[in-house]
């Protein structure tokens, strides 16, 4: 039976992203000092104006107006902007929940983590092609000193199945942003051969895949001069692009103790290491936590009937092997490090970096 699976990506120049990744760069500004800093900054971001707002408590010593400034340029962005701050400490009915001899969950919530075989990263194709595409995006842009594109855009990616196999791709849709009075016959084919071309395997294209590039027309005027971005906008981008579920709350600017981002990452983990150990080849973590307790309300384990292995046996495997307790999760993944800012765009999963340990994969006993 056919289906058809889309996802979409962003660039980095995206303004949703753009916040994301101010809001990473403070929170790694703060562990790179105290890594026991207690962070929930966000973004929000209009026109020439960046407004950075919320909790922290560090000792860390942050010069906000100067991190955005940074980040802002590293990404294209030429122009001034203003910064406004609204900082206050982490709320202390809070502190006294989670900081005790053993880190408890910052807050409620729920969790998804998954994994399958359709790719070598054990994620879904379309995210990550979509991302892959929008890294590539980007790389262009900065390493060409002739491209005409600049830091905002775009990708989609419908990927055609057969039986639950990904068999074609259907659709791949790029809007990027570019300098004025560029032709589109020649932006078309500087997209489709210096981008989709370095991405896409050619074994998923034939001469019925629909290429559709910047279909709005020009796309001159972008970032946040053409929309408003905040943190944590994006978070189908951030994790499984629509094959999977999303939690309640977004991963960026948050410190691990906040289970939002570190669970997520926890069942990322496990579930990656599940289907790697080809006990399935579909699968769906999903837990929850109470604010102040240490280990989860519950664990499901979801496989789409593709289990090679009854579920009491992976919930054993789980058991034998992982521990979900929060204060495990921050030392077992080594969360307190600043490792945020290079996963704040183009998703946090699927990574080959060898330094985010929720990646890794083993074989076990």
């Amino acid at each position: 039976m056919k289906k058809y699976v889309t996802s979409e990506s962003v660039t980095e120049g995206h303004p949703d992203k753009i916040c994301d990744k101010i809001s990473d760069k403070i929170l790694d500004t703060a562990l790179e000092q105290d890594k026991e800093s207690k962070m929930a900054v966000e973004c929000t971001i209009k026109d020439n104006i960046v407004f950075i707002y919320g909790e922290c408590t560090t000792k860390a010593k942050l010069n906000y107006e100067k991190i955005a400034q940074n980040v802002l340029k590293e990404i294209g962005y030429k122009e001034k902007f203003n910064v406004i701050t609204k900082i206050s400490k982490q709320s202390t009915e809070i502190s006294k929940a989670v900081n005790k001899d053993k880190t408890s969950a910052g807050d409620q919530g729920i969790m998804f983590g998954y994994a399958c075989n359709e790719t070598k990263e054990l994620m879904p194709l379309s995210i990550q092609l979509a991302n892959k595409l929008t890294m590539q995006l980007a790389k262009v842009r900065k390493e060409d000193i002739h491209s005409p594109l600049l830091p905002d855009g775009k990708s989609q990616v419908t990927v055609e199945y057969d039986n639950d196999i990904p068999k074609r791709i259907d659709t791949i849709i790029i809007a990027s942003q570019h300098k004025k009075n560029c032709d589109k016959l020649h932006l078309e084919q500087y997209i489709k051969t210096k981008v989709i071309n370095k991405v896409i395997p050619k074994k998923y294209l034939d001469n019925q895949t629909k290429i559709l590039i910047n279909t709005s027309g020009e796309f001159t005027i972008g970032g946040p001069f053409a929309d408003s971005g905040t943190t944590g906008r994006k978070i189908v981008v951030d994790s499984y692009g629509g094959s999977a579920k999303v939690g309640g709350g977004c991963f960026s600017s948050k410190d691990p103790s906040k289970v939002d981002r570190s669970a997520a990452y926890y069942a990322r983990y496990v579930a990656k290491n599940i289907v790697y150990n080809k006990l399935c080849d579909r699968c769906e973590i999903g837990i929850s936590y109470a604010i102040g307790k240490e280990d989860p309300i519950h664990i499901n384990i979801e496989t789409f009937n593709t289990n090679k292995v009854p579920l009491e046996r992976i919930y054993e495997f789980i058991n034998k092997h992982f521990n979900f307790n929060v204060d495990n999760i921050i030392k077992e993944l080594d969360l307190k490090r600043p490792i945020y800012y290079k996963i704040a765009a183009y998703g946090h999963f699927g990574r080959t970096d060898t330094s985010l340990p929720w990646e890794k994969t083993k074989e076990f006993n």
